[in-house]
């Protein structure tokens, strides 16, 4: 019987400590909150037990802390099945972490303290054993620049495909660009890199299709409204969301990006695993809820 194909994430790890409030504190505003509890996260991590949990294998590269937060996500990690053997335990450092705050309607806002994400070893994604079997690598802009390069680099030399998710937004080197089969923003990302404001599925689409002439294939989700996509072959692509009661929007786009990963690496087209990734992340949204 043969295994699933491996999604290989390279990206963040963070412990997230989570703040319940009845709004998002305004500058120089002291908010109340309700309440607060810790929540396995970082793009990376969110996106390899996504990857994990929508049938592919899910891999995690990266590095925490020896600490109690790193022994913290390590755990979540197994928990979600992901192979973690690739993740180091640095000495000397702090895990990365960061705080969010949720309003009453689900909105949040965060602030991350990158730590050990900050000093991933390029060097070791040269092993032999983290490619196995691998079909898709997944990456973020949590971890440095360099990182994204040079995993870019070797999944090309293997004929492994690269989907970026580039957030949060900052430049991307034309170098890397050249090497991302599929490009994944939100709204505000696509915004960021000059594709102008997104509201709707048109303005969307009007995003994907600029952003299209630096990448293969790009795809802009838009929230409540939806995603499009423009392929390298001039497809275009526009799904409206599924309408759920809205639980939290926390983690949900990387939900996203990792069922897209994985439905990529087993062979579904783009279109195929757009639909797949907007269910999961719609069901995430709503609680885990189907209604």
């Amino acid at each position: 019987m043969s295994h699933p194909p491996v999604v290989l994430v390279v990206g963040s790890l963070h412990h997230d400590i989570m703040v319940e409030a009845d709004h998002l504190p305004r500058a120089d505003e002291t908010a109340v909150g309700s309440r607060w509890y810790p929540k396995f996260g970082g793009k990376g991590g969110n996106q390899a037990v996504a990857a994990q949990a929508a049938g592919a294998r899910g891999r995690m590269f990266g590095a925490v802390g020896r600490d109690g937060f790193g022994a913290f996500m390590l755990e979540a990690l197994d928990r979600g099945g992901v192979d973690r053997r690739f993740v180091a335990e640095l000495d000397g450092v702090g895990s990365g972490m960061s705080v969010a705050i949720q309003d009453a309607a689900g909105t949040y806002a965060a602030t991350i303290v990158s730590g050990a994400n900050l000093l991933v070893d390029a060097g070791a994604l040269e092993a032999a054993a983290l490619w196995q079997d691998v079909k898709v690598l997944v990456l973020q802009n949590e971890v440095p620049a360099g990182v994204n390069l040079a995993a870019a680099r070797a999944a090309r030399e293997r004929g492994v495909r690269v989907v970026l998710n580039a957030a949060p937004a900052r430049e991307v080197a034309r170098e890397l660009r050249a090497l991302v089969d599929v490009l994944v923003v939100n709204a505000v990302e696509a915004e960021m890199f000059g594709a102008g404001e997104v509201g709707d599925l048109a303005s969307a689409l009007a995003a994907a299709r600029h952003l299209a002439a630096q990448y293969d294939s790009v795809v802009v989700t838009a929230g409540a409204e939806g995603l499009a996509a423009w392929t390298l072959d001039d497809v275009q692509i526009t799904l409206p969301a599924r309408k759920v009661r809205v639980s939290s929007t926390h983690g949900a786009g990387d939900c996203f990006t990792g069922t897209l990963a994985a439905a990529l690496a087993m062979g579904q087209g783009l279109e195929e695993a757009c639909a797949q990734a907007s269910e999961a992340a719609a069901l995430h949204v709503a609680g885990g809820q189907a209604g």
